[in-house]
C-alpha cells in the first residue's frame, strides 16, 4: 500500500510538473509589445449597470518578410527589409453583455491622419502625417496603428494582436480546414500590367483551404476586384471558420486545444497586457459566448480619395455613424430582442457621461471654457472662424470667460467637450447643456487644462449643435457591406480578368 501511494503521488506530480512545463513552454512562444504607440485622445467606455465594459481587439495582418518562411510564402525576397505593412486590419467588438460581436474592416489603402509614434524597440519617433493606413504598422509597431484607429474612431482599443504569412498557414493548419466558395473558377495571378497575384487557383463551388491555400484566399485581391472586396472575401473566411471551431467543441477536446494553442502561440505577437495562456484563454472563453447569429462582419463604407484614384477617404457621416454604434456598444445586429433593443439606447443616452461622479456645476460665469475649431476632416477643410462663433454664443448664454483657441485648426469627427479631472465634470455637462451637445460626447481628458469644447466636423454651422439621431441596434449603413456570421450561402464572384 506504501509503494502504491508512493507511485501515485509521483506519477500526480510528475503529470503536474509536465502541465506546469507545457504552460511555460507556451507562455514562451508568445511574442509582445506596447498596446499603444502613440498619444491618443480615445477614453474607455463607461461601465453598463451590470458593471460590464465592452472589449475591442485590433487585429492585424503583417506583410513583413523578415523571415525565409514569409519570403517563401509571401515572395518579394527583394523587399526583405522593408518596413512591414498592415494589408489586413479588423477591429472586433465584443458587447459589454457578451452577447454580441461585430467586426469591422478598414481597407488597406484608406488615407488617415497618423499620429507622432514611437517606436518601442528602437526608441525612434515618427512625426505625425496623412498617409494610408497599412504604413502605420511600420511607424512604430501594431501600438502606432493601435493609436490611428483610437484617433480616427473614438473607440477605446484593449489589446492588439498580429500575425504574418507563416502564421496564417500554421493556424489554418490547426484548425484543418475552413470552407469557403466561389462562383466561379479562379485563378490568381500576374496579368499583363497587372504584376503579383496570390497564386490562388480553386474551381467553381464551395471547398476547405488551409494552409497555404488559405493565405492565398486570405490574400487575394485583383482576383476579386477591390480591396474592400478582398475584405469580404476575409469576412467569409473568419465566418466559417468561427463556424468550424464551434462544431469541433476545440474548448472541451484536450487533443485539439493544445494543438490549437501550440499554432497560436507560436503564430501571434499581442500586446503585453494579453501576453499569457491564461489571458488568451480567457480571451477565447469570452469570445465563445457569441452565438455566431449575432456576429456581423462590416467594412467602414469609403469613398473614393479626390487626391488619389487608387486610394480610399472614410465615408463622412456612415463611417462615423459605425464609430458611434461601437462607442455606444449598440449591436451591429438586430437578433437581440426588444429588451436588448431598449437596453442599447439607453446606453447610447449615457455612455461617457461620467455617471459616477455627481459634482455640481459653478456658476456660469465663473466657469472658464477653451473652444478650439477641430471642422477639418479628411475631405473638407476648416470652417474658418468656427471657435470664435461658438466661444461668442457660450458668452451670450451667461459663460462670460469663454476664449478661443488661436493654435492650428485641429481635426475631430464629432464634437466633444473635454475636462481634466472630476472637480470640473459638472461645469464641462452644463457647457455642453447649453450647446445641446449629449452628454455621451462629455469627457475626462488629460489633454486639456481645462474646460474645453472642440468643435467637431459634425458642426460646421450653427451656434446650437445639430440634434443627432440615436443609433439603433442592427441599423447599420447600407455601404458597410454586413455579413452576418450564420449566413452559409456566402460566395465570392471573380473579375473576368481572372477566370479561367
Amino acid at each position: 500500500m506504501r509503494w502504491s501511494a508512493t507511485s501515485l503521488a509521483v506519477l500526480i506530480l510528475g503529470t503536474a510538473g509536465a502541465g506546469y512545463l507545457y504552460y511555460q513552454h507556451l507562455n514562451g512562444n508568445i511574442q509582445k509589445g506596447e498596446r499603444s504607440g502613440g498619444d491618443s485622445k480615445a477614453r474607455r467606455t463607461e461601465p453598463n449597470a451590470a458593471g460590464q465594459t465592452p472589449l475591442n481587439i485590433l487585429m492585424l495582418g503583417s506583410d513583413s518578410r523578415s523571415s525565409d518562411a514569409n519570403v517563401a510564402l509571401g515572395g518579394g525576397k527583394d523587399t526583405r527589409d522593408n518596413p512591414p505593412l498592415a494589408d489586413v486590419q479588423m477591429l472586433i467588438h465584443l458587447s459589454a453583455d457578451r452577447k454580441s460581436a461585430a467586426v469591422v474592416s478598414i481597407p488597406r489603402d484608406t488615407r488617415v491622419d497618423i499620429p507622432a509614434c514611437k517606436d518601442p524597440d528602437t526608441g525612434k519617433t515618427y512625426a505625425a502625417t496623412n498617409d494610408i493606413i497599412n504604413t502605420t504598422l511600420g511607424r512604430g509597431g501594431a501600438g502606432c496603428t493601435l493609436t490611428t484607429w483610437e484617433n480616427l474612431t473614438g473607440v477605446y482599443i484593449d489589446h492588439w494582436m498580429t500575425i504574418d504569412f507563416a502564421g496564417v498557414v500554421s493556424m489554418a493548419d490547426a484548425i484543418g480546414g475552413v470552407e469557403v466558395c466561389v462562383n466561379q473558377n479562379v485563378w490568381d495571378r500576374p496579368l499583363p500590367r497587372v504584376p503579383g497575384g496570390s497564386g490562388l487557383k480553386m474551381k467553381a463551388g464551395s471547398k476547405k483551404v488551409k494552409g497555404e491555400q488559405a493565405l492565398q484566399w486570405l490574400r487575394t485581391r485583383h482576383a476579386w476586384g477591390s480591396d474592400p472586396l478582398r475584405a469580404r472575401a476575409q469576412h467569409m473566411y473568419m465566418n466559417s471558420m468561427i463556424r468550424t471551431l464551434k462544431d469541433q467543441n476545440v474548448f472541451t477536446d484536450g487533443g485539439r486545444l493544445m494543438g490549437l494553442a501550440e499554432a497560436a502561440t507560436k503564430s501571434l505577437k499581442v500586446s503585453e497586457e494579453i501576453a499569457s495562456v491564461k489571458e488568451l484563454y480567457d480571451l477565447g472563453m469570452q469570445l465563445k459566448t457569441v452565438p455566431t447569429n449575432r456576429i456581423t462582419m462590416t467594412t467602414m463604407p469609403t469613398v473614393e480619395d479626390p487626391e488619389d484614384a487608387n486610394h480610399l477617404l472614410p465615408a463622412g457621416a456612415d463611417a462615423e455613424k459605425m464609430w458611434a454604434m461601437l462607442r455606444d456598444d449598440v449591436p451591429f445586429d438586430d437578433k437581440g430582442g426588444e429588451s436588448a433593443k431598449t437596453k442599447a439606447t439607453q446606453t447610447a443616452s449615457t455612455t461617457g457621461s461620467d455617471q459616477a461622479t455627481d459634482d455640481p456645476a459653478a456658476a456660469k460665469g465663473e466657469i472658464g471654457v477653451l473652444v478650439q475649431n477641430a471642422t477639418r476632416s479628411d475631405t473638407l477643410g476648416p470652417v474658418s472662424g468656427r471657435a470664435s462663433d461658438i466661444a461668442r454664443a457660450l458668452v451670450g448664454k451667461g459663460f462670460t470667460k469663454a476664449t478661443t483657441d488661436t493654435t492650428a485648426a485641429l481635426a475631430e469627427a464629432r464634437t466633444l467637450v473635454r475636462y481634466p479631472s472630476a472637480e470640473l465634470a459638472g461645469d464641462a455637462r452644463a457647457v455642453a447643456k447649453s450647446l445641446g451637445i449629449p452628454t455621451s460626447s462629455v469627457q475626462k481628458s488629460t489633454d486639456v487644462s481645462g474646460v474645453t469644447v472642440v468643435v467637431g466636423a459634425d458642426w460646421r454651422s450653427g451656434t446650437g449643435y445639430p440634434k443627432q439621431e440615436t443609433p439603433k441596434a442592427g441599423d447599420l449603413p447600407g455601404n458597410s457591406d454586413a455579413i452576418n456570421g450564420s449566413d452559409t450561402e456566402q460566395c465570392m464572384d471573380v473579375y473576368k480578368p481572372y477566370r479561367w
